[in-house]
């Protein structure tokens, strides 16, 4: 049984229509609202008229008290797909444990307790696997959140007849952009304020995540304050990114770059780093209907299809 359909247990109503990406941000929280599946609302005649795309201010880091007024001001109902920030989630890397899979989640609390900031009495854990075996040891992600904040957001959305069909992190949103192809792609990406992220993905799972530091005031550079530094620091982390997926983990070289950073000098980093390496580096397209909303990609990408779902 996965947390979610645990959690929605414990706070369970009538199903209703609709279909919400909801992402928290270290400033605030972002969602999108689809009167119906992104699927249809993109083929329609009305484009994205029935799609509502908003932002809304963090005060007092109380995410649960704008959770409660989705309903009530932003006549939010339906099935929420809900993104958590890196302050709610943690990812690490362990040896897979030699215990029956059934058995596997409950052994990974006492396995990473000394590797995460979160008590194991109050750890939520799912994995998902590595791409290969690492020193002849099989590996495993460890995605570990906290369990009494998970209840609090659930219950501040079940309340309003919001029910959370998923929970995930950044990096899953972010891969699900990605259309499902057999060579590895690597996604440099980020929400507006957080923390850029380097993903590589291959037939539709992650095979490589990593976040970087000081990268947070990117989107208030110039073109030439980009050009001062930031640019060469970005490709040194691709290239090192690259060098470990290739020769570390002994994957097929990476032949695409995607970018997705909202912000108004997107294009021209991008060209930059193009001139940086020699793999084609292009923007990641958004569908048509949503790509001027590339500030919601990850409450986007958490209302598509599953191609990499945790561990259940």
């Amino acid at each position: 049984m996965s947390v979610i359909t645990r959690l929605n247990k414990i706070f369970s109503k009538k199903e209703s229509a609709g279909l919400i990406g909801v992402t928290l941000r270290q400033q605030g929280v972002a969602f999108c609202n689809f009167a119906e599946s992104p699927a249809i609302a993109a083929s329609s005649q009305n484009g994205n008229a029935d799609v509502q795309f908003e932002q809304l201010a963090l005060a007092n880091q109380n995410y649960q008290q704008i959770l409660e007024s989705l309903s009530s001001q932003h006549k939010l109902e339906g099935q929420c797909h809900l993104v958590l920030p890196a302050t709610f989630a943690q990812i690490v890397q362990v040896d897979k444990p030699n215990v029956p899979e059934n058995e596997i989640n409950a052994a990974l609390k006492w396995q990473v307790k000394d590797l995460v900031s979160i008590a194991p009495d109050n750890m939520v854990v799912d994995y998902f696997d590595s791409p290969a075996l690492i020193g002849g040891q099989e590996k495993i992600n460890v995605v570990c959140a906290p369990m009494n904040e998970l209840k609090s957001f659930v219950a501040a959305l079940v309340e309003q007849n919001i029910q959370v069909k998923s929970i995930i992190t950044e990096e899953f949103a972010f891969a699900r952009l990605l259309p499902t192809q057999n060579e590895p792609c690597l996604l440099v990406c980020r929400q507006p304020s957080e923390e850029v992220l380097i993903l590589i993905i291959k037939k539709g799972q992650i095979c490589f995540h990593r976040r970087l530091r000081g990268f947070t005031r990117l989107d208030e550079k110039s073109e030439q304050e980009l050009s001062m530094g930031t640019v060469d620091s970005l490709s040194l982390e691709i290239q090192r990114s690259t060098d470990y997926f290739e020769r570390q983990l002994k994957q097929a070289p990476i032949r695409e770059i995607r970018i997705l950073l909202p912000m108004a000098t997107e294009a021209y980093l991008a060209r930059k780093l193009a001139e940086n390496t020699n793999v084609a580096v292009e923007l990641l397209d958004l569908p048509t209907e949503y790509k001027d909303k590339r500030e919601y990609a990850c409450a986007l990408g958490a209302t598509m299809p599953d191609t990499t779902e945790l561990a259940q």
